[in-house]
């Protein structure tokens, strides 16, 4: 069997390429299983320091494969593992980015919205479709709700409407939408700067940007105290201090191949 899902590692940036695009890059089984393992691999190689969410064909992703779909165990199925892999890239310790040549639709826009940062060509369009299968969004909401305007969640999501890529960055699901012939180099100039961060500084980032914000101001100082000396005085923010007194590249930054 064809494998649907590509890995490649090059400068710390580990490329998982969806390519399935006979069927728009669906969600299926295959898909979904190979997906969750490379990000698994991604998550457990070291020399990785940033993900980059591809896709081969027109289409980003279409979402839920709605042939399988079409009995109940496949959609069953469908559905409890997808939260598993929106998990695996909302709570990556390693930055990801989703890089859209074209549409994503339903399940594909949970992915965009799982990532750290996502970027598109102005052409790609994007819908939630699901109200128009009679259908409920109601595993991307979780996602894809923390990401939008809420006057926008509540039309695009009742309304299933169509909206375009300049729409999507108005409403905080993309960070860019460029032209084709820049999408490489935009992704690139990302990609780029978060390899600059410290792996575990970005980690740990990452886990406050998801943090519940303490009701009182006085704990919440004092939990990100906390959190800022430890990395003042941790080995990774004493390299980081040293690379920049010294006018060098800190130790993690990764050498191009």
């Amino acid at each position: 069997m064809a494998e649907l899902v590509h890995y490649a590692t090059a400068n710390g940036v580990a490329t998982i390429t969806l390519d399935s695009p006979q069927n728009r890059n669906a969600l299926s089984a295959q898909l979904r299983r190979e997906l969750r393992d490379h990000l698994n691999t991604a998550a457990a190689d070291d020399a990785v320091r940033v993900l980059v969410l591809d896709h081969t064909g027109p289409v980003f992703c279409a979402g839920m494969d709605l042939k399988e779909a079409g009995s109940a165990g496949s959609a069953t199925a469908g559905v409890n593992e997808f939260p598993e892999i929106l998990t695996r890239i909302w709570t990556s310790s390693k930055p990801v980015v989703a890089k859209l040549a074209g549409p994503a639709r339903a399940g594909g826009v949970g992915l965009v919205a799982a990532a750290d940062i996502a970027v598109a060509t102005t052409d790609a369009t994007f819908a939630f479709t699901e109200v128009r299968l009679g259908l409920v969004p109601a595993v991307i909401s979780v996602t894809v709700l923390p990401r939008l305007l809420p006057r926008a969640a509540h039309e695009l999501f009742l309304t299933g409407e169509k909206f375009d890529a300049r729409r999507a960055v108005e409403i905080g699901l993309l960070n860019a939408a460029v032209d084709k012939d820049q999408l490489d180099a935009e992704v690139g100039r990302y990609t780029g700067m978060l390899a600059l961060g410290g792996p575990t500084a970005l980690a740990a980032t990452k886990d406050m940007l998801r943090r519940a914000r303490a009701a009182d101001l006085t704990d919440d100082f004092a939990d990100m105290l906390e959190l800022s000396a430890g990395f003042f005085a941790a080995e990774e923010g004493q390299e980081g201090i040293a690379a920049f007194a010294q006018k060098r590249p800190p130790k993690w930054v990764p050498v191009s191949e």
